[in-house]
């Protein structure tokens, strides 16, 4: 992994020859910080900013404001943060599509582990929850996969969007289970949902809240979680790995960037900040509610874990595309 190349941010004044003292730059944060989300406002980034919003603050003495550059699919706003100054007062908030959108789009003009300095991750799912339609005959992942092998291409599964949270599991399950399952391109949760529920489509990787709601109504059947352990949510529904695809595991993340060279001390003070804000037992109860946890996953780690992600997305983009050809 290419090592990202930070500046030395130093603090107070500094000697010069001859006794001169040249200005440094004030204390960090000394103005307002912007947040960038790269989707529409209503999503899981803005409700997460939202909990941890006064936490920070308090912390850092500044307000963050979330601003919501959307377009492209994440692209827009990404690579406008990535085009920004490095000095901490524009962030990158957003979801695992970070790293798994560009491996399924020609018109990325950054890399998502160079052109960034890797801050922490804040929080993730328990996994997408697998549900189907009712007409589906399968009261399990594993009648799920022998009705796909006995007929193959006739079942289908929402796709909001390549190498987003939909699609990546679908197309794990599918590598790891040798079946021919047809993806159907949505422009987004809201409009596959609705086929779903409608039953013009067979199933969805959906994000346990949303599947909450239609599963104890009885308009959607849940087979599984993707995450390593059940959801307290939905806790009579196992997960992938216990219904025999040992390994698998796909849960939604949601982390914190800023352009790449950005000091060390400032992101340093940053991830303390949301460690502290996760932890906090308010913001905690309302992950709870939201189907999350907090995770304030230290810089170096966080680096690693988003290359290890990046390399993933692009070996399942390589698979996909090929089959495409």
């Amino acid at each position: 992994m290419a090592r990202i190349t930070r500046r030395h941010w130093m603090l107070g004044a500094v000697g010069l020859a001859g006794g001169v003292a040249q200005a440094q730059p004030a204390e960090f944060p000394n103005r307002p910080i912007r947040a960038v989300v790269p989707s529409p406002p209503g999503g899981p980034p803005d409700l997460i900013l939202r909990a941890i919003g006064p936490k920070l603050q308090a912390a850092l003495g500044q307000p963050v404001i979330t601003e919501n550059r959307a377009g492209g699919g994440g692209l827009v706003g990404t690579a406008y943060v990535a085009r920004q100054p490095a000095d901490g007062y524009t962030w990158l908030f957003t979801t695992a599509s970070h790293t798994n959108i560009p491996p399924f789009n020609d018109n990325v003009t950054y890399d998502p582990v160079r052109d960034f300095t890797h801050v922490t991750l804040a929080a993730q799912n328990f996994g997408q929850a697998l549900v189907v339609h009712p007409s589906v005959q399968a009261a399990n992942l594993q009648e799920l996969i022998a009705l796909a092998r006995r007929d193959p291409g006739r079942l289908t599964y929402v796709n909001a969007g390549n190498g987003t949270a939909s699609h990546i599991p679908a197309e794990l399950m599918k590598a790891m289970t040798g079946t021919d399952i047809l993806s159907v391109p949505y422009r987004g949760v809201a409009e596959g949902t609705t086929d779903l529920l409608a039953g013009r489509v067979d199933m969805f990787f959906v994000g346990t809240q949303i599947a909450l709601e239609h599963v104890r109504a009885g308009r959607l059947r849940c087979l599984a979680i993707t995450g390593a352990r059940r959801w307290r949510g939905l806790p009579d529904v196992p997960t992938m790995q216990e219904q025999g695809l040992a390994g698998f595991e796909v849960v939604n993340w949601f982390g914190l960037w800023m352009p790449a060279g950005a000091p060390a001390p400032i992101v340093s003070r940053v991830h303390a900040a949301v460690a502290a804000a996760v932890a906090d037992p308010d913001v905690r109860q309302q992950f709870d509610t939201l189907g999350l946890e907090g995770v304030a996953m230290p810089p170096d780690r966080f680096a690693v874990f988003v290359a290890e992600q990046a390399r993933i997305a692009q070996d399942i983009g390589r698979r996909v595309n090929s089959a495409s050809r």
